[in-house]
């Protein structure tokens, strides 16, 4: 039984990687009325149009019995239990938790996450009210393309090139001055050379557009993605994912007009960055292909000293009821998925993590895993909450005001990150 065991795990070791991509329109019907999220001044009014589709696209990687899958979207974020719907829909294909990973934009012109959230009871309009065939549309579309890419997936060489892009970002909170330049590229193509799919990594909010912009879009990202797949050509697929965005905001292009035109100027610029990246990549044999999961036990949930004149303001909430919007809405657990491919790591971040600790946990994962290209994948699988240092924390303001777990939640989601970055080696 033990030579059976070994030879089983030498070939698949040996295995060549394969994989396979698809996209599916995640843009639902106008008639289902979907409200947009990221605005409590919106009042969870429905979008009254298409600026742009919203996309869901699925890499599912698959060496021997392995298959991973790295799902991005154009929403805003995804909340916990949503994931557990589109796993629920591919259990009988022999899919489980650990092998996926959702990585949305955080446009603020696509799916208000609140409608996602079937914990979401309140029906307050600021919070964002719960919309079930919205919740099973959703689901179905990102089932559905991790269910396409994993149809036939076929080999693949891939490589990863980061770069540095010094003036296209910015920390938005007073007086802050980190920001993450990383760029980062990963190329996959068919053994054969033909362009499958590439991945893009970069760190911003995509909130060029604000809450009286009411069509579906986007933003930057998606037009990052249309430029890179104009470019490249080939039927490429690009897949943008954020990174520790919790505090960075985009450079805006000067002289643009209206907040589309600067967001379609902004995401070609980006586009143009990631394929003159994308040219130089250079492509290999990929060796090393894993994933590990780690849960994080969260700290106790409570609320910031600012959040009534902040978050609270923008949501209607007052302290009575946050005793129960805790409860119901912000889980007492999280879960940290990682991923390596080759040289590339992505560290599954579940919320919006300042640009410091993000660097500081890239730095650390970089040691761990000995990957040249660490990336983080922020508000990976679900939003629990902004994640700051303890310093920003108790400084307050915004950001500070929308983390519901007090000043150790930076460190405690940091150190169950590299837990599961640990589990890569």
């Amino acid at each position: 039984m033990l030579l059976t065991f070994v030879c089983q795990s030498w070939a698949e070791t040996a295995a060549p990687l394969k994989a396979g991509v698809a996209r599916v329109n995640l843009t639902p019907p106008l008639e289902l009325k979907a409200a947009l999220g990221g605005y409590g001044a919106r009042l969870s009014k429905p979008a009254i149009g298409v600026h742009d589709n919203v996309w869901v696209k699925a890499l599912v990687v698959v060496r021997g019995g392995q298959q991973f899958a790295v799902v991005t979207a154009d929403v805003l974020a995804f909340p916990p239990q949503f994931k557990a719907a589109v796993i629920q829909r591919l259990a009988a294909e022999g899919w489980t938790a650990d092998q996926v990973m959702l990585l949305p934009s955080h446009a603020h012109t696509s799916l208000d996450m609140m409608a996602l959230h079937p914990g979401n009871t309140f029906g307050i309009p600021q919070v964002g009210v719960f919309h079930k065939a919205l919740f099973e549309h959703t689901a179905d579309q990102l089932a559905r393309a991790i269910r396409e890419a994993g149809q036939k997936p076929v080999a693949v060489r891939a490589g990863t090139t980061m770069v540095t892009i010094p003036d296209r970002n910015r920390n938005r909170r007073p007086g802050g001055a980190t920001h993450d330049t990383d760029l980062t590229v990963t190329r996959v193509d068919t053994a054969e050379g033909k362009p499958l799919a590439v991945l893009v990594n970069w760190t911003a909010h995509p909130t060029f557009m604000d809450e009286a912009d009411m069509l579906f879009s986007g933003d930057w990202p998606g037009h990052l993605q249309r430029t890179l797949e104009a470019l490249i050509g080939q039927g490429v697929i690009a897949m943008f994912y954020n990174g520790a965005e919790g505090d960075q905001s985009p450079t805006p292009p000067p002289d643009c007009g209206s907040n589309w035109e600067r967001a379609e100027r902004y995401g070609r610029a980006m586009g143009i960055e990631a394929w003159q990246v994308w040219q130089k990549v250079r492509l290999v044999e990929i060796k090393v292909f894993g994933y590990h999961t780690e849960t994080i036990p969260l700290p106790k949930r409570t609320w910031h000293p600012d959040f009534m004149k902040t978050g609270g303001a923008e949501y209607a909430l007052n302290e009575t009821m946050m005793e129960s919007f805790l409860e119901h809405l912000q889980p007492t657990q999280t879960r940290s998925t990682c991923f390596r491919m080759g040289e590339l790591v992505i560290l599954g971040v579940p919320g919006e993590m300042a640009a410091g600790l993000g660097m500081e946990t890239k730095a650390k994962a970089r040691e761990i895993t000995r990957a040249s290209s660490v990336t983080i994948g922020g508000l990976a699988d679900e939003w629990v909450s902004y994640i700051l240092p303890a310093a920003d924390y108790r400084t307050g303001g915004y950001e500070a005001s929308v983390s519901f777990y007090g000043e150790t939640l930076g460190t405690t989601i940091v150190n169950g990150v590299l837990r599961a970055a640990e589990g890569l080696k």
